[in-house]
C-alpha cells in the first residue's frame, strides 16, 4: 500500500524514538503511514487542521503520542470521527502515569482508544486490526504475525525444558 492509511502524530521530536516503533510495525504489515509533529498546546490550530483534513487525505486511523499532560490524542479526536489511538509516553516526574490518565479519561462522545505507556507497537497492531475489517490481506498478515509469535514462544519453552530437564 502506498497511500498512507495511518497518520502518526506526536507532540515533539523527543517522542520520535517511541513513535517510530509504530511506523516500523505498520511497514512490516504493509501499511503506509505518514508521521508529523504537532503539539496540542503549542500548535493548536495546526493540530486541529491535521485532524480535520485527515479523512480527505485518505487517512483511516490516527495514532497520537504525547507525554505529561498528553492532550494530543483528545484534541485530535475532538476534530475528527476517525478512530484515534492514544500512546501515552513516559516522561516527567510520574513516568507516564499522568499521560496515561490524560489519554484514557475522555468525555463521552470523544473516544480515544488507549494503549500502554510507550505502547506504540500495540497502537500500530490495533490500527492494523481496524484496517483489516475491509482488507483481508491485512487480516492474513496479522494472523501470520500471531502464528510466528506463538511458534517462537513454543520454541523458547522447548529450549527451557531441554536446559532444565
Amino acid at each position: 500500500m502506498t497511500q498512507p492509511l495511518v497518520g502518526i502524530l506526536m507532540g515533539s521530536d523527543s517522542d520520535l524514538p517511541v513513535m517510530e516503533k509504530a511506523a516500523e510495525v505498520l511497514g512490516e504489515m504493509g501499511v503506509a503511514c505518514e508521521m508529523d509533529i504537532s503539539s496540542a498546546h503549542r500548535l493548536p490550530d495546526r493540530t486541529a487542521e491535521y485532524a480535520k483534513t485527515a479523512r480527505q487525505r485518505g487517512i483511516e486511523v490516527l495514532i497520537c503520542g504525547a507525554g505529561m499532560a498528553a492532550h494530543l490524542a483528545g484534541v485530535v479526536a475532538s476534530h475528527t470521527t476517525l478512530p484515534v489511538i492514544g500512546v501515552p509516553l513516559k516522561s516527567g516526574a510520574l513516568n507516564g502515569v499522568d499521560a496515561l490518565y490524560s489519554t484514557v479519561m475522555m468525555p463521552p462522545g470523544i473516544p480515544v482508544a488507549t494503549v500502554a505507556v510507550d505502547g506504540a507497537k500495540n497502537a500500530a497492531y490495533l490500527a492494523c486490526s481496524i484496517l483489516s475489517i475491509k482488507r483481508p490481506e491485512l487480516a492474513e498478515n496479522l494472523e501470520l504475525f500471531r502464528e510466528r509469535t506463538r511458534q517462537a514462544l513454543l520454541g523458547k519453552s522447548r529450549e527451557l525444558k531441554a536446559r532444565n530437564g
